[in-house]
């Protein structure tokens, strides 16, 4: 069948809600996005969506779309971030050569634009189950560097939780502490595999400003004005509409060094899961890597967090 592939636009949206439906039924991600997601996502300032977005359509069908996220340093490696679902009836050797040759000649452009001359990394991560793109991956060159996995907890019976040290206190998250919790956040992943910096125009799109973050379930620890520890709280309301399960999301977990090692992070994601549990919903979720710098996986763990699923990250340098 003959593709005509083209940039995306925001006209687009629902028929990418379509395409990820489709995708769901057979791949089962446990991801569910509505068209509000979807839009917001495209609406990123770290998406380009003329110069670096794709979508593959039969007719005016859309089977398959590739996006390419910037990051916000290149530190000193630019690692771009790689998107794509295909259809499963279009999954084909041709729709997979297609886009893994525009990611590479796309991102080279994008990395130019955003940090000329940089080295280049491209980042593409995909669930366990989706095994049709993780062999074009690897068939074009990419290496599976790391594994994620999903986290969860039930709150209806939610084990005791840890508490905070003595002398500490968890502050509900408030705006006028929006840029000390991104502070906090740069310093506390600098050293994480992956990571890099956020921007405030970026921090404040995919976090703070989302509409799915909750700054009631949200918490930190203070010293004076600077931020030294913070629990950062979502919730999808296509996912629960989806699922039937209202799933509170601890998007972000941080401990500063010089409290590390404490019990602080266990502490402030606890007090986060009552507070959680006493607003009606049914279960917490996160997500980390297993072989996480800081030992994340015992926090959680001593929170109640078993691993439920893999994330895993395909790279071409």
């Amino acid at each position: 069948m003959d593709l005509t592939w083209r940039p995306l636009t925001l006209g687009d949206v629902p028929a990418l809600a379509r395409l990820y439906a489709a995708a769901e039924e057979v791949d089962r991600t446990g991801d569910h996005f509505s068209e509000d997601d979807l839009r917001e996502e495209l609406e990123g300032p770290n998406i380009d969506l003329v110069r670096a977005t794709v979508g593959a359509f039969a007719g005016d069908r859309l089977i398959g779309y590739g996006l390419i996220r910037r990051r916000d340093a290149a530190t000193p490696v630019h690692m771009i971030r790689l998107q794509s679902v295909v259809h499963p009836e279009h999954r084909d050797d041709a729709v997979g050569a297609h886009l893994v040759e525009w990611f590479a000649h796309t991102s080279r452009k994008v990395n130019e634009r955003a940090f000329p001359g940089a080295p280049l990394e491209l980042h593409h991560g995909l669930h366990q189950n989706e095994r049709w793109i993780a062999g074009v991956l690897a068939g074009a060159g990419y290496r599976h560097v790391r594994t994620m996995v999903n986290m969860r907890v039930g709150l209806a019976d939610l084990p005791p939780q840890p508490p905070l040290p003595d002398g500490l206190e968890a502050v509900p998250f408030d705006f006028e502490y929006d840029l000390a919790v991104l502070d906090a956040r740069n310093d506390t992943f600098a050293g994480h595999w992956g990571s890099t910096i956020y921007q405030p125009d970026a921090w404040r799109h995919l976090v703070t400003g989302s509409k799915d973050f909750r700054p009631d379930l949200s918490f930190l620890v203070l010293d004076g004005d600077k931020v030294l520890a913070f629990v950062l709280s979502h919730f999808s309301a296509s996912e629960a509409e989806a699922t039937g399960i209202r799933e509170h999301y601890a998007t972000w977990v941080g401990t500063r060094e010089v409290l590390r090692g404490r019990g602080v992070a266990s502490g402030l994601l606890g007090h986060t899961l009552r507070a959680a549990k006493d607003a009606g919903f049914d279960r917490s979720a996160l997500n980390v890597d297993v072989d996480n710098a800081h030992r994340a996986l015992g926090v959680y763990e001593r929170c109640g967090y078993r691993v439920d699923d893999e994330w895993h990250v395909y790279v071409l340098s």
